[in-house]
């Protein structure tokens, strides 16, 4: 079975074929990077880890670009308000470039801790800014865009294909309903591909329309052009970015360059709090670094796969914890078989019939992950393929070093190459898997001392705890824990 994607351009599943053959290029929206990374971007940039790496093990090259917004992304997530990375450094009283320099490193801290592989090429927003300006001229020249007041916009009634991604119709798009009303446009449709600077603004560049700093859609638009060329293979991000960032950017592309923009959009769906978006700017955002004072990274990892990346992710800390003992699970039939690997006596045959156990299920991963990586699926073939190595170790089966080498092989092909959830090196306890396993057994005996209405026994295992340094956190959930900080 052909690797098969959803592609967001046409809405079906397709068959996945690069424009050239043995290489993949992929774009994928990076972060604005004005604060710690949250869940939601976990889970989009594990959702294009995943993607990153079943591409290379079907043998293709990929060559990863991801950028850093640095400048021009505004609080409105569109043409309204202030730039996010200068309002960030009003707040911190530090210069905008400080920064996005403290949360860039924050943020590759984040995505290594994941596992995430990094992208072959992290260019940054500001670092490209002639680029920018080229593109706004270019878009002048052809009558796609116009000057007004030092800001230059794109007409988007001029590029009749505008909503081709998204679906939306230009007809149907209601005055104000996603931009704020701008005098400066001649229509509210349009977007900026340059905004002119104003007084005090600090991170600023000379144009020929003036001091100004590039319009948000128009970083992406430059940079996968520099790096994979046009068209490129695929463009990722998440699925709330579909309009008007996505839009926007294949618009004024292919009306500057004259070509076609991306073949593949691959969006992954958000991550949810009681079924409401999980985001900075709604306050209901849990950032990685504090999940991790709590929980393993690849039990956060493992959490992200356990639903469909097109699928919402809602997030509590009862899933989790529930993750958290799941991949304790699998991790532990892993440990178990390189335990008895590390004493087996070297040589031996391999075992016929659990060759055919361990074929059969690599080849239904394999097909989980054509399925346009249905890591869910992926996931539930490794726990049977478990059920069945836990089977033969506890059997009288004569179990041979070879057979053995053959099933951790396939634990580190298809769970660590591929899912990245199975480390090379396991330790006795997954990280801080016997740290959080103890303190469910500690709020547990907390719980049952307050159903007593054991008053005293609570408070002393509450009051203990934060004297060395753990917080408990009683919510209408249930009660969580973190360090404090």
């Amino acid at each position: 079975m052909a690797l098969q994607v959803f592609n967001y351009l046409t809405r079906r599943q397709e068959v996945f074929r690069p424009i050239s053959e043995g290489f993949v290029g992929m774009y994928v929206c990076g972060p604005t990077v004005y604060g710690h990374a949250h869940i939601g971007h976990a889970k989009v940039y594990i959702t294009f880890d995943i993607v990153h790496r079943y591409l290379e093990y079907l043998g293709y090259r990929v060559r990863y670009v991801q950028n850093i917004t640095d400048v021009g992304h505004l609080t409105g997530d569109a043409d309204e308000g202030e730039d996010k990375i200068a309002q960030q450094a009003r707040k911190e009283r530090v210069e905008p470039m400080e920064i996005a320099e403290f949360y860039t490193r924050s943020y590759f801290e984040d995505m290594d801790a994941l596992n995430v592989l990094r992208p072959d090429i992290s260019p940054r927003a500001s670092g490209h800014v002639p680029e920018q300006i080229e593109l706004a001229q270019l878009l002048i020249e052809k009558g796609y865009a116009y000057v007004s007041n030092g800001s230059v916009f794109f007409s988007v009634r001029s590029w009749p294909s505008y909503g081709k991604l998204s679906g939306r119709k230009i007809e149907e798009l209601e005055e104000g309903a996603r931009l704020a009303v701008n005098p400066d446009k001649r229509d509210p449709l349009d977007f900026a591909v340059w905004r002119a600077a104003k007084p005090g603004h600090i991170m600023r560049w000379k144009s020929p329309w003036g001091e100004g700093f590039p319009g948000w859609h128009a970083e992406c638009s430059v940079m996968a052009m520099k790096y994979l060329g046009l068209p490129f293979d695929i463009h990722g991000g998440g699925l709330e970015n579909i309009f008007p960032h996505n839009e926007s950017e294949i618009a004024q592309s292919e009306a500057a360059y004259g070509k076609e923009f991306a073949r593949y959009w691959i969006l992954n769906n958000m991550v949810t709090v009681n079924g409401v978006k999980m985001g900075k700017s709604l306050g209901n955002f849990t950032t990685i670094k504090d999940v991790l004072t709590r929980h393993n990274a690849m039990t956060l990892r493992f959490f992200i796969l356990s639903s469909h990346y097109r699928s919402t992710t809602d997030f509590t800390e009862e899933a989790l914890s529930a993750a958290a003992r799941g991949y304790e699970r699998l991790v532990s039939t892993v440990r178990l078989t390189r335990d008895r690997l590390k004493r087996s006596e070297p040589g031996g045959s391999m075992d016929p019939a659990f060759a055919d156990v361990i074929n059969h299920h690599k080849d239904r991963f394999l097909a989980a992950m054509d399925d346009d990586f249905n890591t869910p699926q992926a996931l539930a073939v490794l726990f049977d393929f478990s059920r069945e190595v836990n089977s033969l170790l506890n059997s009288d089966r004569l179990v041979t070093r070879t057979t053995l080498e053959a099933v951790d092989d396939l634990y580190r092909t298809l769970g660590g190459a591929i899912l990245g959830i199975i480390p090379d090196q396991l330790s006795t306890s997954t990280e801080r898997g016997l740290e959080t396993q103890l303190m469910e057994l500690i709020i547990k005996l907390r719980a049952e001392a307050r159903a007593r209405k054991d008053w005293a026994t609570a408070d002393t295992i509450r009051a203990e705890l934060a004297r060395i340094g753990v917080v408990l956190e009683d919510r209408p959930e249930g009660t969580t824990w973190r360090i404090a900080q």
